[in-house]
């Protein structure tokens, strides 16, 4: 088994290439939750859908989330009945939403609601949240304290960050099979996500990062950062934010007690000195993931390097 932590589109962009090296089903995926929210009565998991919708091959590329030719009537009518529109969300969308809040409030664990959605899918990949609890991503900005998603779809992330929070982080327990996944995983890949609320919540659970440090397995992770920039997303505003460097070697730093390998890109080859000096072996590539192809190349790669002896 391989497994892999991800957040959102770079990550899927990613993992749709693995699953075209590996079977479907030797690979589990745990996601961040800190970006859930919950709009007009409905639990709404970011992280998960763009990752399951990947994989199902329902997304829509073009706009990087949500699935392909949907329609936006219902939020339209919202609109029209008062209600703030800001988190786009299309019709197709809206039933993932509904099927997951009713199947919560009938018990189940959001966990096995995920099983649920990618049994009807069609996705065999193991996909985990990285807790059944509440947990939330918090940005503490010049503004005020606000949701993550409120900090980067309403205020189109022009803040300026004073801090990040995790709220539930203390309570959140990881969700059943986290923690063996890690330890039980022939290869764990660190996916090019956001290392700050898409990696970093991840890591905040209690026990992940113990489990990293303590499994077997090789450890492998690919730059989100390209050039001092964040491929897409907000990761260099966070970092600023949090008095780090926008670099890849930042990101390899954060990963430093349970890494061993580091995907970094061509443009950034004047870090991977500094990277190794934390005893971080680099592989120096093309990470930007413009075509499948490049996906699918990028995966033969990082399964190589971290595979081998």
């Amino acid at each position: 088994m391989i497994t892999a932590l991800a957040g959102g589109v770079g990550a899927a962009k990613f993992l749709s290439g693995l699953v075209k090296v590996i079977p479907e089903e030797e690979l589990t995926i745990i996601v961040n939750t800190g970006d859930d929210i919950e709009l007009y009565g409905l639990h709404i998991s970011p992280d998960l859908d763009i990752v399951t919708y990947t994989l199902a091959g329902i997304v829509d590329e073009e706009r990087g989330w949500g699935i392909r030719n949907d329609t936006f009537n219902c939020l339209e009518m919202l609109r029209r009945y008062g209600y703030e529109t800001w988190f786009n969300l299309g019709d197709r969308d809206l039933a993932t939403h509904i099927h997951r809040t009713l199947l919560l409030k009938r018990g189940l664990k959001l966990s096995q609601v995920t099983r649920e959605i990618c049994k009807s899918l069609g996705v065999k990949t193991n996909i985990i949240p990285m807790t059944d609890d509440k947990f939330e991503t918090w940005i503490e900005t010049d503004a005020g304290l606000m949701h993550f998603q409120e900090y980067l779809v309403k205020k189109g992330a022009r803040d300026r960050v004073l801090g990040v929070k995790y709220l539930g982080a203390e309570e959140a327990k990881p969700a059943e099979g986290v923690i063996e996944a890690i330890l039980n995983s022939r290869l764990v890949i660190i996916c090019p996500s956001n290392p700050i609320v898409s990696i970093g919540t991840i890591l905040s659970i209690r026990g992940v990062r113990e489990a990293l440090r303590d499994s077997r397995a090789p450890k492998i992770a690919i730059s989100p950062i390209v050039g001092g920039m964040p491929i897409k997303g907000p990761a260099d505003k966070l970092m600023r934010g949090l008095g780090l460097e926008v670099s890849a070697y930042s990101v390899a730093y954060l990963y430093r007690d349970f890494l061993d390998n580091f995907v970094l890109d061509n443009i950034d080859k004047e870090e991977k000195d500094k990277i190794e000096s934390l005893g971080i072996k680099v592989i120096l590539t093309n990470t930007i993931m413009k075509t499948p192809e490049d996906r699918v190349k990028l995966a033969k790669l990082v399964l190589e390097e971290g595979l081998r002896k």
